[in-house]
């Protein structure tokens, strides 16, 4: 059976719950995770006379991000997510012809979900700065933490771009669909490397939906082939593809930005592809070892305890980040030892420790905006999309900066959230 068909369930009977896949939970939750770690453990900072110095900690080792770059598995583990969670909405709905109304009302609960948590991140971050700067904290360091807290949206902006187009994508050919994308992606880094740099940005959609595809694929059972040597020989494949097109091509060591460098990230690059493929290949072939793991009591725990919460462990780890390094940067005139040194090694523990504390508060107060209030509203899902995905791309552009921008974004964002939903039903009045 195609990728792309969605078996309507018989008429009138009931659906059974869909069963979670572990592999999937794992996957979502260790790469936030990991994307968390590598966040945290990139800044190289020092602080003088008012000013914030910022580098990068993983510029001298490039190549250990093309383990610790995990966006590609996060989109995979996502699209099978949306596939999963879009079927299942399709056969509770009994007829094929409902489909276009199943597709709306599943959006506007994923647009909810997505963006709703945002909505306490702006409320924090819009008057901060202000704040901070009122205390007498210099304005450029305020200034850089603002930015770099909205940046993190670029993710929310991209998904909500796969969560729209999912329904749709969702009935075009396995076949067709992944070949022409990851076509496209190709393209366009060729028009871009050819001196056209604004063509690169084009693969935002090409590189994260060619990767969200294969995700259907996988839920669909068409990766089941891929185990033992099979997995094995993609994964030495993905990671040789890398190596070749950065030894011979334009794209740098670096699967993140670096200053000053050529960017496999922003704009995504067709590079990201031949590492998602090595990334998938060596997934594939840890998944009997990650399933029996996650069925462990502990294990499971843990998974049931993060998986409905990693949104607000990624919105609020670079505020965790932006505290402690206030603090004992700013605050206590600290530097970051030099990268990979005995101090520097010595001093990772503890620095994680403090940001984890920060972030495990951060996560208990904040994690039940996780769960829109309210009901959802699908009529207006054409209107609310674009409203949503500009507000997370302009907030990912300006971050909380001080200025009109990042307050007409979170505005939009709002009203956007308000198209799509509706009040919870008022309880009865006791007599």
């Amino acid at each position: 059976m195609s990728l792309t068909m969605l078996p309507p369930a018989p008429e009138r009977a009931p659906a059974a719950p869909t069963p979670r896949d572990r592999f999937i939970d794992v996957l979502r939750v260790f790469g936030m995770v990991l994307v968390v770690v590598q966040h945290w453990t990139m800044p190289v900072l020092s602080y003088a006379q008012g000013r914030l110095t910022t580098g990068n900690a993983l510029a001298a080792v490039p190549y250990v991000t093309w383990i610790s770059q995990v966006m590609p598995l996060v989109f995979f583990a996502g699209g099978a997510a949306n596939a999963i969670s879009f079927r299942s909405a399709a056969r509770r709905a009994g007829r094929p012809e409902a489909r276009s109304g199943v597709a709306r009302a599943w959006t506007a609960r994923r647009v909810r979900r997505l963006a709703w948590p945002v909505v306490p991140l702006a409320v924090v971050w819009l008057p901060l700065p202000h704040l901070l700067v009122a205390l007498g904290v210099p304005a450029q360091p305020v200034e850089v933490a603002a930015r770099t807290v909205g940046q993190l949206l670029w993710f929310l902006a991209v998904y909500l771009l796969a969560v729209v187009a999912t329904p749709h994508l969702l009935r075009v050919r396995a076949g067709v669909a992944l070949p022409v994308l990851a076509g496209g992606a190709v393209l366009m880094d060729v028009v871009r490397f050819s001196g056209l740099e604004a063509a690169g940005y084009l693969n935002v959609a090409f590189v994260w939906l060619a990767v969200h595809q294969v995700g259907f694929r996988y839920a669909e059972g068409g990766l089941e082939w891929l185990t033992g040597r099979r997995a094995a020989g993609l994964a030495v494949a993905g990671f040789a593809m890398v190596a070749a097109l950065v030894t011979t091509g334009p794209y740098p060591a670096s699967m993140i930005g670096m200053p000053g460098m050529i960017s496999n990230m922003a704009p995504p690059s067709a590079c990201l592809l031949a590492l998602f493929a090595g990334q998938l290949g060596l997934a594939m072939l840890l998944r009997p070892a990650l399933n029996t793991l996650a069925a462990r009591p502990r294990a499971e725990a843990v998974l049931t305890a993060l998986a409905p919460r990693m949104m607000t462990v990624y919105l609020w780890h670079m505020t965790a980040l932006v505290a402690v390094a206030g603090v004992a940067i700013v605050g206590f005139g600290l530097a970051t030892p030099d990268t990979g040194s005995a101090t520097w090694w010595s001093a990772v523990p503890l620095w994680l420790a403090a940001l984890a504390l920060v972030l495990v508060a951060l996560t208990a107060m904040l994690g039940r905006f996780e769960d829109p209030v309210g009901a959802a509203a699908h009529r207006l899902v054409p209107a609310a999309a674009p409203l949503v995905g500009g507000a997370l791309l302009t907030l990912t552009i300006t971050g909380f900066a001080p200025g009109p921008a990042p307050v007409i974004a979170s505005a939009a964002l709002v009203a956007g959230l308000a198209l799509v939903s509706r009040p919870a039903a008022a309880a009865p009045r006791r007599r």
